[in-house]
């Protein structure tokens, strides 16, 4: 059994969040607005092949744990890999030496063009860890 959650305050520097929760409280999906459903940060750890992995360069770690969108080139220099997508795919941010997900983003530009254009946002950082989403706590 499964709820739906409508949080309507700030939430990963979100106005408008769906949740949906299992009967324990925990938090399984979300979406912003009228967006795609996505799993949350927790969900994913328990489950780490549910979605496609895109995996980000050290480099890059800091910044996208500070809440930015994932660019090109962090996706394609040494350490980084990509699993191919087309674009508005929801993906796992992985990080080059880390085992779990670091974020969830929805890709803007396919796996193609990121290689090929290699330059501006390749994916929208969603979801990421210690953001308000990860801090929230059961709902019960």
């Amino acid at each position: 059994m499964f709820k739906k959650f409508d949080e309507k305050e700030s939430i990963s520097g979100h106005d408008h969040i769906e949740i949906i929760v299992n009967t324990a409280g925990e938090l399984l999906f979300f979406r912003h607005r009228e967006g795609q459903w996505m799993p949350t940060l927790r969900l994913l750890h328990k489950y780490p092949f549910f979605l496609p992995m895109l995996q980000v360069d050290k480099g890059a770690i800091r910044f996208v744990l500070s809440g930015a969108n994932i660019m090109c080139p962090g996706l394609t220099s040494p350490g980084a890999r990509m699993t191919e997508v087309p674009k508005d795919t929801v993906v796992a941010i992985m990080a080059e030496g880390k085992d779990h997900a670091l974020a969830i983003g929805r890709t803007t530009l396919s796996t193609d063009d990121i290689t090929k254009i290699n330059k501006g946002v390749g994916v929208e950082n969603c979801h990421y860890l210690n953001d308000g989403l990860w801090q929230m706590k059961p709902v019960k």
